[in-house]
C-alpha cells in the first residue's frame, strides 16, 4: 500500500521517504482513494482464486501505509470469505504489550472462522528510528512478547506471567483463537541467522519466508534454514520455506517490460531506499548476521534498473509463460512451499495492476498450484 500519488522529485531529494519525509507529502483525499483501492485489489485476488491475501506493519514512511495491519487485516476478514489472511507481519518488540496483539489476531481469526494466518516480525531498522526504541532489545522483546502471546492463545486462563520485559498477573485472553491450538505462524526475515535458528527450532518449525533478495541469496537463506532444520534433527518440509517479491505478468515480454519499468523503479530506487544507518541500526542484529545480510544485500545499495533486477532474480517480470517458467524453475532448485507475489508496487496503476492480477491468475497459478 504504497503512497503511489508521491511526489518522487520530494522523496528522492530527502534521500528516503522513510521516518524523515515531511508528512506535508500526504494528501488525506489522495490517500482516501487509494486505500479503497488497494483493499479493493486485495479483495479481487480472493475473487481471481489466490489462496491468501497478505499485509504488513510499516511506520512514518510513503512505501507503505499500513501502521496497522490489524484495520486492514479486519476489513478483509469481513469482505472475503474464502481466502486466507495473511497478517506478515506485526512488529512485536515495538507494540506497547503484546496481550493487545494476542487478542487482536485472535479476534480476526474468529471473524474469519479460522482464515488467519499470523505472522511475527522485529520491524526493520527504520522503525526503531521512528518510535525510539532502542534495537539492542529487538531480540529479548521479539522473543519474550512471542512466549507470552503463544501462552495466551494455548494456556487456560487466568495464569500469571513474569518476565524481563512483561510482567502480567492475569493472563486470560478473551477471544481465543478459532484455530487450534493456534493460527499458522510465518516469520519474514532479512536473513538474519539467530531468525533463522530461532525459526527453525523443532519446537517451533515456523515458516520462514525470505524477503525481497537476489534470488541467489533467497536460494542460499533458504538452504540455511533446511541445513539448521537437518542439524535439530528433522527434515524441514516444503511448507517452512516461502519466498517474497514483486511481479508483473503482461501480454508480452516485451511490453510486461515496458509497462513495469518505470514504476518498478520508482519502487526500488524511491520507495525502498533507505541509509544504511535505518535498515541495520547498531545493535539491531549480530556481528555476524551484519556481515551476511551486508554482502547479500551489497548489490542492492544504489539505483538499479529493471533489467539489473532481472538478471538478480529481484523481481519477476514477463508474459505468463515466461513468469510460470521462471517460477517452476525456482522452485525445483529451492522447494519453497510457499509463494508471495506483490502485484502492486510503487507507482504501478490500478488498470495495470488489476491486468496483471488477472493475467497472472489466468496463466500462472494453475502451473504453481500444480507443483
Amino acid at each position: 500500500m504504497p503512497y503511489a500519488d508521491l511526489d518522487l522529485a520530494a522523496g528522492r531529494k530527502n534521500g528516503t521517504v522513510w521516518v524523515t519525509l515531511p508528512n506535508r507529502n500526504f494528501d488525506p483525499e489522495v490517500g482516501h482513494k487509494l486505500y479503497n483501492r488497494y483493499l479493493d485489489e486485495l479483495e479481487y485476488g480472493e475473487e481471481l482464486g489466490f489462496d491468501a491475501v497478505a499485509v504488513n506493519e510499516h511506520h512514518q514512511t510513503a512505501y507503505g501505509l499500513m501502521p496497522s495491519p490489524i484495520v486492514t487485516a479486519s476489513a478483509l476478514a469481513r469482505r472475503t470469505k474464502k481466502a486466507k489472511i495473511a497478517i506478515l507481519g506485526s512488529a512485536l518488540p515495538l507494540r506497547s504489550h503484546p496481550l493487545m496483539v494476542a487478542e487482536e489476531h485472535a479476534m480476526i481469526d474468529v471473524i474469519s472462522g479460522g482464515r488467519l494466518i499470523t505472522g511475527f516480525v522485529r520491524g526493520i531498522g527504520a522503525e526503531y528510528h521512528t518510535f525510539g526504541v532502542n534495537p539492542t532489545f529487538s531480540h529479548d522483546r521479539f522473543h519474550e512478547a512471542h512466549d507470552l502471546i503463544i501462552r495466551a492463545w494455548t494456556e487456560p486462563g487466568p495464569f500469571a506471567f513474569h518476565g524481563h520485559h512483561y510482567n502480567v498477573q492475569y493472563v486470560n485472553t478473551w477471544p481465543r483463537p478459532y484455530q487450534k491450538p493456534h493460527p499458522p505462524i510465518w516469520i519474514p526475515s532479512q536473513g538474519s541467522k539467530e531468525t533463522i535458528d530461532w525459526a527453525a527450532d523443532p519446537k517451533r518449525r515456523y515458516t520462514y519466508l525470505q524477503t525481497f533478495s537476489p534470488v541467489k541469496v533467497v536460494a542460499r537463506y533458504l538452504k540455511s534454514y533446511r541445513d539448521t532444520c537437518a542439524g535439530y534433527g528433522y527434515q524441514c518440509e516444503d511448507r517452512q520455506l516461502g519466498w517474497s517479491l514483486p511481479v508483473y505478468v503482461g501480454e508480452t515480454d516485451e511490453s510486461a517490460r515496458r509497462e513495469a519499468k518505470p514504476h518498478f523503479e520508482a519502487f526500488r530506487n524511491v520507495f525502498v531506499r533507505m541509509p544504511l544507518e535505518m535498515l541495520l541500526p547498531p545493535g539491531y542484529t549480530s556481528r555476524e548476521s551484519l556481515k551476511n545480510v551486508m554482502k547479500a544485500k551489497a548489490q542492492m545499495f544504489g539505483d538499479v534498473t529493471l533489467e539489473q533486477a532481472l538478471e538478480l532474480g529481484l523481481f519477476v517480470c514477463g508474459s505468463a509463460d515466461t513468469v510460470a517458467k521462471a517460477f517452476e524453475s525456482h522452485w525445483r532448485e529451492m522447494r519453497f512451499g510457499n509463494l508471495l507475489v506483490s502485484c502492486q508496487f510503487g507507482t504501478l496503476p490500478a488498470d495495470l495492476t488489476r491486468a496483471s492480477m488477472e493475467r497472472f491468475a489466468r496463466g500462472v497459478l494453475p502451473r504453481l498450484k500444480a507443483l
